[in-house]
């Protein structure tokens, strides 16, 4: 069974910054795209940033400049850099693997932006 845990959220102020990661356990073979998503409290997932199979990668057009996706050699970790936060960037972020048959979710970390 594929799991993918997040982790490396947390409290930070403006201006700071995170890097998330995020892992997936088991067998997942034909992944073709890795994604991250963000919800913010009252308000529905959105897009953040997704690097597909052979490496090109989108980002939020609000989001290029401070946010940027990377992975491992596995196809099994994808991170998230974030810098320069704003406290517009609080939201749980989920990532999101997609194979050729599957989909599968994290459970999210939480990013909060605070002074």
């Amino acid at each position: 069974q594929v799991q993918l845990v997040e982790s490396g959220g947390g409290l930070v102020q403006p201006g700071g910054s995170l890097r998330l990661f995020c892992a997936a356990s088991g067998t997942i073979t034909d992944v073709w795209s890795m994604a991250w998503y963000r919800q913010a409290p009252g308000k529905q997932r959105e897009f953040v940033a997704q690097m597909i199979n052979g490496g090109g990668t989108n980002i939020a057009d609000s989001l290029k400049g401070r946010f940027t996706i990377s992975r491992d050699g596995t196809k099994k970790r994808v991170d998230l850099q974030m810098v320069g936060l704003k406290p517009e960037d609080t939201a749980v972020y989920y990532c999101n693997f997609q194979t050729r048959s599957n989909e599968y979710w994290g459970q999210g970390t939480q990013v909060i932006v605070s002074p």
